[in-house]
């Protein structure tokens, strides 16, 4: 589906407001009826995706099922199913009165948790809470909400203290975080509203199918391109206040050497304007209001605490183009010794699938290829590739990616829901490297990283090592921006398919070799999110005449049985023996017999737990360096480096790969 079609299926209506800049009431229909029309499979406003809607809106304004009386939910789903009908003639009325609802049991929250977090709190460790919403009801009446409330709180308190924060300070936090809902509650505008509307919407046709206002189409884009202008620091917030956690290197801030990490940000001032007061402002607004075109200034007034004492300054710092470089491909060259051999292993870290339209922004592929040829430059002996972390991106560079390491080949098919399909190949003769290739995946690791993995896997030109197996998104979906600055659309219009012809819909990449992960739960995964679609098949596509080489100098050794065989009994030993794997397992027992039920007990005794290690992560967290002293630290990485030194043993030795 091209943009032009969207576009022109709204343009007449959107004509009529062409100064619109916020989704309005009216304007939802006509773009429900676009979603429909151009989705794969749900094409009708059915009694059944009307509550999906409303069922998902409920879930949006209401996480965690503590606000809403029972009552209150089953009366606004009757009024949310009626604006299918309303909205047609721009009432909304519906919003306006959930809002005041909101509202209402916001003040009502923070009433009951300043009354449980007085002087005379203290934790109980016999107190637990069900995390687990689909197994608990909205509380029927105030009783049930006190004891649900109160459960919560306990829960929240030792949490936060497990944070090593002290008793006064965690029930301090916790005061702030309910005022901050129900200034939060206050601040909700019907435009809000119904652009959550939209979202839930959206949302009900598959859980990867959107609505992005234009604040959220601006972060898909940064995030896509790996780039923006400001001034170039990462904030975080904290009791309301904004804080300077890391100074990006190479930004206007690194240069003007005048922020420091832990600097409070109270007010900023567009340049000729008077400054406005952030304290309590949600995090977002506040990264809005210090974006801003490449050349324009800023004033932000600074509290910095130094042995002590507080001194307050203003810092007027010029916006310019930052480059995200954190969270870009890089590459660690690591040392290992086995079976009397050393061997140098490349190990990368490709967090995600970037790139933009702009052809100053970063790309993965470009970054990966460079970090490739810098790997052959050095003569490494081995590649692992981490995409444990990677939750997708840029379809076509996951194709071009793979072709640094086959001739030529289909790497994914994609079909809409006519079965119209296409084949999206390398074709690329050029292998740039051709030695062993170690790709360490999770359930984490989501579209273009499993249609990397999976294309490798089926070629047999990677091990695939890691959780049990991958996400499982195996949907397409395409990006339209709608008109007059409404935001985007992102719709679910093809499903993925590996070169063996099956989809990673629900089941993923299996791994070859597997390793105990925190995400390996029952609820992580594709098959466990709201309304997801199902799985298919379609004709392989595999092309193992061309995929491979025949010039020895790029040729490369397919994968077989006995090499895994061998390389699982060596990984499986070290992994039994190891201590992090087996906190690891225990931790994964204890929250499958939990069932989602969380003990403050439990939490209390791992405060007292592992304290220095704690610390030391969250210090070395502070820092892109130590972020990525801690990534190659992780067990899962340590161990692929020391299978893949297993594997360049192997060949050292003669054995032929496939003897078993």
């Amino acid at each position: 589906m091209k943009r032009s079609m969207l576009v022109l299926s709204l343009f007449g209506f959107y004509s009529l407001q062409a100064g619109a800049q916020t989704l309005h009431c009216q304007q939802v229909p006509s773009l429900i009826n676009v979603f429909m029309s151009n989705h794969i499979s749900v094409n009708q406003l059915t009694p059944e995706l009307k509550g999906r809607t409303v069922s998902l809106f409920l879930k949006f304004m209401d996480p965690n099922k503590q606000m809403f009386y029972r009552k209150d939910a089953e009366r606004m789903k009757t009024q949310l199913e009626s604006l299918f009908e309303t909205m047609k003639s721009g009432n909304c009325a519906a919003l306006n009165e959930m809002s005041s609802v909101i509202v209402e049991r916001s003040t009502e929250n923070l009433k009951i948790a300043t009354e449980k977090l007085s002087k005379d709190f203290a934790l109980k460790s016999e107190l637990k809470y069900q995390t687990d919403t689909k197994k608990r009801d909205y509380p029927a009446d105030i009783n049930e909400k006190r004891a649900l409330l109160e459960a919560a709180i306990h829960t929240q308190v030792a949490t936060i203290m497990a944070g090593d924060v002290k008793l006064d300070k965690a029930k301090e936090q916790l005061v702030k975080r309910y005022e901050l809902a129900l200034k939060r509650a206050k601040e909700l505008t019907l435009g809000k509203m119904i652009n959550t509307f939209a979202e839930a919407f959206a949302h009900a046709l598959d859980p990867h199918s959107d609505y992005l206002s234009p604040e959220q189409l601006d972060e898909f884009r940064i995030n896509m391109g790996l780039s923006l202008e400001g001034i170039g620091v990462s904030l975080s917030s904290d009791d309301g206040y904004t804080i300077v956690q890391e100074i990006i290197p190479g930004g206007s801030a690194d240069r003007a050497n005048a922020l420091q990490p832990k600097d409070k940000i109270m007010s900023v001032a567009q340049e000729g304007k008077e400054p406005v007061n952030i304290m309590d402002m949600d995090l977002s607004d506040v990264v809005k209001m210090i974006r801003g075109k490449k050349g324009t200034k800023v004033k932000l007034t600074i509290v910095r605490m130094k042995g002590g004492k507080s001194s307050t300054f203003d810092v007027t710092l010029v916006r310019d183009k930052v480059d995200m470089r954190d969270q870009a491909a890089k590459v660690e060259y690591q040392t290992r010794k086995s079976g009397g051999k050393t061997f140098q292993i490349a190990v990368i870290d490709l967090p995600s699938f970037y790139g933009g339209s702009d052809r100053n922004s970063r790309d993965c592929y470009e970054d990966i290829k460079k970090i490739v040829e810098d790997a052959v430059r050095k003569k490494v002996d081995g590649i692992v590739l981490d995409l444990s972390r990677n939750g997708g991106g840029l379809l076509q560079d996951a194709v071009r990616i793979a072709g640094l390491f086959i001739k030529r080949g289909g790497v994914v098919a994609t079909q809409d829901g006519k079965k119209n399909r296409e084949i999206l190949a390398d074709e690329d003769a050029r292998v740039v490297f051709n030695g062993p290739l170690l790709i360490l995946t999770s359930r984490d690791s989501a579209s273009a990283s499993e249609i990397l993995a999976g294309a490798m896997k089926d070629y047999r030109r990677a091990l695939i090592v890691g959780g049990d197996h991958t996400y499982g998104k195996g949907s397409v979906q395409i990006l339209n921006q709608l008109p007059f600055n409404l935001g985007a659309m992102k719709l679910t219009t093809q499903m993925f398919y590996l070169p063996g012809g099956v989809s990673t819909q629900f089941v993923g990449v299996s791994s070859d070799i597997s390793m105990p992960g925190y995400e390996d739960t029952d609820d992580r995964g594709e098959q466990f999110m709201d309304y997801a679609l199902p799985p298919s098949r379609t004709e392989p596509f595999t092309a193992n005449d061309s995929a491979n080489s025949k010039d020895p100098k790029e040729q490369w050794t397919p994968i077989q049985e006995g090499l895994v065989k061998h390389l699982k009994e060596r990984s499986s030993k070290r992994v039994s023996e190891n201590t992090e794997f087996a906190d690891i397992r225990k931790d994964l027992e204890e929250a499958k017999k939990n069932e989602g039920w969380v003990k403050v007990g439990e939490i209390m005794n791992r405060m007292n737990k592992d304290k220095n290690k704690r610390k030391e992560k969250k210090d070395l967290a502070s820092t892109a360096k130590g972020r990525r002293a801690l990534w190659l630290k992780e067990p899962h990485v340590q161990e692929s480096i020391q299978i893949m030194a297993d594997w360049l043993e192997r060949d050292a030795t003669g054995v032929p790969v496939g003897a078993k």
